[in-house]
């Protein structure tokens, strides 16, 4: 049954091509809150996909993505470990298998390629850390983390970009917000 409900997330800003030559989307929302937001990149360039991303991508075993996994940073505490993964038809040999920043955002990049985000599908879920995220986001043994999985896709419903993302539960609100007509 169709709808004219609209769900509205904080998430938009995440997914939204930014205008040339502004700043990426976390860096503009940690100077609202007056921290200092970055990112270190960790990875970037062909590697293989947690098996969900390759069943959204349409990928066959075997098949490599092209992926960068970074660590999210306010002033100079790890708040989030982000790992993007894109389809190698769209990614291979662009500066998104690069070990490099991107001006303006991956998504601001992608768009510019002529892929823009049309649907995105958000996944949450909560769960202990593993051994590695403690370390990574200098947590206790007790600190769970949120799991946000989110697959973007374009206006003829294929997959542009994956994200898997991980943070401390403490750091993370979530909000939603529907239109109702």
């Amino acid at each position: 049954m169709a709808s004219d409900n609209e769900w509205v997330s904080t998430s938009a800003d995440y997914i939204t091509p930014r205008p040339v030559g502004a700043v990426d989307a976390w860096t503009e929302e940690a100077a609202s809150q007056a921290t200092q937001g970055r990112q270190k990149l960790a990875y970037a360039g062909e590697a293989a996909p947690p098996s969900a991303i390759a069943g959204a991508f349409g990928l066959t075993e075997g098949e490599y993505v092209i992926a960068r996994r970074r660590i999210i940073y306010a002033d100079d505490d790890a708040v989030e470990l982000a790992n993007t993964y894109y389809p190698p038809h769209i990614a291979r040999g662009t500066p998104l298998a690069d070990p490099r920043k991107i001006k303006g955002g991956a998504v601001t990049y992608l768009a510019q390629l002529g892929h823009t985000p049309a649907r995105v599908i958000e996944d949450v879920t909560a769960r202990p850390a593993t051994e590695i995220e403690r370390i990574q986001l200098s947590l206790s043994e007790r600190d769970p983390v949120v799991v946000i999985e989110r697959l973007t896709l374009d206006s003829s419903n294929r997959p542009i970009q994956a994200d898997v993302m991980v943070a401390p539960a403490k750091l993370r609100r979530l909000r939603y917000e529907m239109k109702v007509s």
